[in-house]
């Protein structure tokens, strides 16, 4: 029998508070083979680590039991504990009765008696646990970045600055993600493009950069070192090589009716195009939905317009294979769509608008060369209401429960914008709160009010009416004057929420990584490891993880790129032993394990079979323990039983089961 020592942690007031800590050490000392049991008020501490450390060495303990917060907090603590001192760090076992107990129980009584039960648990399962050894695996020294925008190309750009390979791969003809359409940023009110642009043209002629634009990640197999990428790189129809991007083929062009995604769609771009002027690589896409001659086989002006001959209507959609140790996912975010926010009327009226379709008409290379104009009769708006939180914090299913962050800000930019270009314009702002949550941020609103005289109303609007004479009548509130507003506006520009980019869900379930009730890729941890998915070598940067602005974007595309690096920089890793492990006498060959593996882990091979004597050649499944994770979906997949996974057995699983029901 085993000699297991037991520690109850206080975590301070956070389990002592709810947890009769003394006695669930007393219940310790009558489970079978527990020969030392003790409490202290923080046992990850250096102190709280020595008396473990202490009792090792004194009561020669095979076996540990540490009853504390969270596994995936401070396994990793107490394991590197046992081993320094001569213990396999697989014969540590974790007891969660901070969160599993003290944390959700009002009640010491139950949450105590919950909190033995999860010890006896685990000392069940200590006394099966077998010592494991953890493996190595190779390191490839390369990244792949998913995602071109300022996020995806400050992570590559720290990345390869650090003397390693990068590989970033953006769905859209060229990097620049949102940032490229806005105007200007906040607080500083400076151009967008002139910081955005510089990175853009780095991250393009970086040695250690290569950019796969207009494509988009097919396949994502093998582990954290030994990621294998298949990337579709679409047909541009034109041959990047020979384009000198001089523009001739999209003035020629006579299909000019698609609208253009770039400007949200406010006016037509041609058949062949570049998104916008800095595009990077400057290279025209043809769509393929609206190129007379793809569609028809007749028109080709483009081609023989173009001098280096570099229009190419054969080409053909390419799968490429690379080989990369960590995967960044930078896939940024997008506006809510307003089909379910009828009361605003931005389906019947032109001049009810986004604010990133502001951004755009503001914007000089915008469709309105930077004029602030209605949209239905070219005019220039003398009342403009601004609505913020359309769609965020929002309590029904129409939008998203979440402060969308950015809004009150650039609410407040587009405001002063508006003001300094046109005094004569008048500007309102409905609003429920109005955050400000940065450095020089709350500095920045109170200009908008004070100096630009831009009129804050706190209330919600319930309806806007567009009225026969073109204009708008905004039904809202004002809660501070107890009073109903009904107010005429030429403009109606609406903060629409911002969710993750639509193709995220398909590239998490790609990485096997986790994302919450919102879409958004959830972090490891959201204190200690806030860049870091579940999924070992895959990290978060920028707005797929959560809402955020340029600036915080920027520092957590440097916290991942600082983890890439780290990974990187080993030659090899550790590797997970707890992994699949197949019995040859029960296996029969089905392979429905095989087909249920998300890593690609397992084979079958013909072996030969000692059964009770008879030697017979059976197809049985091989487990590839470098590339297996532990996931354990084939263990509860195989019908025969023959499938276990190591460290977490049937047979610890049952105990710990027994335990419990005892």
């Amino acid at each position: 029998m085993r000699r297991i020592g037991v520690f109850v942690c206080h975590c301070g007031s956070n389990i002592a508070a709810t947890v009769d800590v003394k006695k669930v050490v007393g219940l310790a000392l009558r489970e079978p083979g527990v020969v030392h049991a003790e409490d202290y008020p923080y046992m990850c501490s250096e102190a709280g680590q020595s008396r473990i450390a202490q009792a090792i060495r004194e009561k020669q303990l095979d076996g540990l039991v540490v009853c504390s917060c969270s596994p995936r907090m401070h396994e990793a603590t107490f394991r590197k504990c046992a081993e320094k001192n001569g213990l396999n760090p697989y014969l540590v076992e974790i007891a969660n009765i901070r969160e599993h107990c003290s944390w959700i129980h009002k009640d010491t009584e139950e949450a105590t008696q919950k909190a033995a039960i999860l010890m006896r648990a685990a000392v069940a399962k200590v006394h099966l646990n077998a010592p494991l050894t953890a493996g190595t695996s190779r390191v490839t020294k390369r990244a792949l970045v998913i995602g071109g925008g300022i996020a995806g190309i400050q992570t590559a750009l720290d990345i390869a600055d650090a003397g390693f390979q990068v590989d970033i791969v953006e769905k859209e003809p060229s990097i620049g993600g949102r940032m490229s359409q806005l105007d200007k940023t906040f607080p500083t009110l400076d151009c967008s493009a002139c910081i955005l642009t510089p990175k853009m043209v780095d991250a393009a002629a970086h040695e250690n950069i290569t950019l796969h634009t207009y494509s988009e990640v097919e396949k994502v197999s093998g582990f954290v070192g030994s990621f294998t990428v298949d990337i579709r790189k679409k047909a541009r129809y034109v041959n990047m090589d020979k384009c000198t991007g001089c523009g001739v083929c999209q003035e020629k062009c006579p299909s000019k009716k698609s609208l253009n995604e770039f400007n949200r769609g406010l006016n037509t771009r041609s058949a062949i195009y570049t998104p916008f002027a800095q595009a990077i690589p400057n290279v025209p896409v043809i769509d393929a939905t609206a190129c007379i001659k793809l569609k028809t086989g007749k028109c080709g002006v483009c081609e023989k317009f173009c001098q280096a001959g570099a229009i190419d209507y054969t080409q053909k959609d390419e799968i490429i294979t690379r080989e990369y140790g960590a995967i960044v996912v930078a896939t940024g975010f997008d506006t809510i769509k307003l089909d379910k926010y009828g009361e605003y009327a931005y389906q019947q009226s032109k001049d009810v608008i986004t604010s990133l379709e502001l951004e755009r008409l503001m914007n000089a290379a915008g469709p309105t060369k930077g004029h602030l104009e209605r949209l239905s009769d070219g005019k220039a708006p003398k009342e403009i209401v601004f609505i913020q939180c359309v769609g965020s914090r929002c309590s029904d299913r129409r939008g998203k429960p979440y402060c969308s962050k950015i809004c009150c800000m650039y609410t407040a930019k587009h405001a002063m914008l508006i003001r300094d270009k046109y005094p004569d314009t008048n500007v309102t702002v409905f609003y429920i709160d109005v955050r400000t949550p940065g450095k020089n941020f709350d500095e920045f609103y109170r200009r908008a009010v004070e100096d630009y005289g831009v009129n804050y109303i706190k209330g919600q609007v319930g309806k806007v009416a567009p009225q026969p004479d073109g204009s708008l009548l905004v039904h809202g509130v004002d809660l501070l004057e107890n009073k109903q507003i009904l107010k005429k506006a030429d403009l109606v520009v609406l903060a629409t929420a911002i969710e993750p980019n639509p193709d995220v869900r398909k590239i998490a379930t790609m990485l096997t990584a986790s994302i919450d009730t919102n879409n958004f890729l959830t972090e490891a941890h959201p204190k200690l490891r806030p860049v870091e998915s579940p999924t070992a070598g895959v990290f978060l940067s920028g707005v797929c993880q959560g809402p955020k602005d340029i600036p915080e974007t920027v520092a957590q595309a440097g916290a991942a790129a600082v983890k890439v690096i780290g990974l990187l920089a080993k030659d090899s890793l550790k590797t997970n032993p707890c992994t699949a492990k197949s019995d040859e006498l029960r296996c029969n060959g089905c392979s429905q394990c095989a087909n249920v593996c998300p890593y690609g882990a397992i084979s079958y091979e013909a072996n030969l079979v000692n059964d009770h004597g008879i030697r017979e050649e059976r197809r049985v499944a091989v487990v590839n323990s470098a590339l297996c994770q532990g996931c354990g979906a084939c263990t509860v997949t195989c019908p025969s039983g023959a499938m276990d996974l190591q460290g977490f057995s049937n047979r610890q699983i049952i105990a710990e089961v027994d335990a419990i029901c005892r």
